[in-house]
């Protein structure tokens, strides 16, 4: 046995509401585990990742969030901006859950709480994943811009419990209401293309918006991020891509390139959305973006 004292952060909004919710529990089975630890919620947006790098600054190294991506990607923001050195645990309790896919981490919310705990009671070995980084900010998961950004964006917008089919009505939502297409120029050692985009995905796990399999190469512990590109696309293509898209035997199609970089570069000619981890970044003409390989130790 080990001390298991851990710093546990939740977003009571996280996954509509359901996080909140499911806060006792969470609670009581840590305890059962042994672990010890104390109980932190947060308010706005940005209210997680400040309360996580206030505590990482101060010493904590044991940060366990119950939230979906959006509140992975506040901690992981918290932790990278403090020193990079504590170890995150994920309970995933949100609507995507991308990262805990990509992370092999049980979507069962109970069964994932009651190993997460057991693994910190027993002292046991932590793995180290990759962090990616565009301009300012961290990302777990990865980025998206263009198209799939806007999906995003109406998604976020929506309040229905109706899970991850809320960024599939989101999608429908963006094909009739026209496929951007910005003139981007993408640069890395890698790949140079410069023309009409419909979007960019800079993978570090293989999933976006919960159900669809965007990069599935995709490996957060490979030491590489996946970057694909969509050519411009109608919205009668769109459609037809889609069932690809969602079972992950899009990559080869002759409109979608694919090639695994350390960094990219991308400049659009005019702003357009982008994202991070599924969070709505506001819009701009410049995307810095490299890999910190091996930097995040994962529970």
């Amino acid at each position: 046995m080990t001390d298991s004292f851990v710093q546990l952060y939740v977003n009571p909004t996280a996954g509509r509401g359901r996080a909140g919710k499911r806060l006792p529990r969470i609670e009581e089975l840590l305890r059962q585990a042994g672990v010890k630890f104390e109980t932190h919620l947060s308010g706005d947006v940005g209210d997680l990742e400040r309360q996580v790098h206030e505590a990482v600054s101060r010493g904590a190294d044991r940060i366990v969030v119950a939230g979906g991506d959006g509140s992975v990607h506040e901690a992981v923001n918290g932790i990278m901006a403090a020193d990079g050195s504590a170890r995150l645990g994920v309970i995933p309790t949100g609507t995507g859950n991308d990262f805990a896919k990509a992370s092999k981490i049980p979507l069962d919310w109970e069964h994932a709480t009651t190993l997460l705990g057991d693994r910190i009671a027993a002292g046991a070995h932590w793995r180290r994943i990759d962090v990616g980084r565009m301009n300012d900010r961290y990302f777990a998961n990865g980025v998206g811009i263009g198209f799939d950004a806007k999906v995003t964006k109406v998604a976020r917008s929506y309040r229905w419990p109706i899970g991850d089919v809320v960024y599939l009505l989101a999608l429908f939502h963006c094909i009739v209401d026209g496929v951007i297409t910005p003139d981007m120029t993408i640069t890395s050692d890698e790949m140079t293309r410069s023309g009409p985009t419909t979007l960019v995905n800079v993978s570090n796990g293989a999933w976006v918006g919960g159900m669809f399999y965007i990069a599935p190469m995709a490996d957060n512990s490979d030491g590489k991020l996946e970057l694909l590109v969509a050519d411009p696309v109608s919205r009668f293509r769109t459609l037809g891509l889609l069932p690809k898209i969602l079972a992950g035997t899009h990559v080869g199609e002759k409109e979608v390139s694919h090639v695994g970089v350390s960094g990219v570069v991308i400049e659009a000619a005019a702003p357009v959305p982008s994202h991070l981890d599924g969070e709505v970044m506001p819009p701009m003409t410049r995307f810095e973006i490299e890999l910190l390989p091996a930097a995040l130790d994962l529970l």
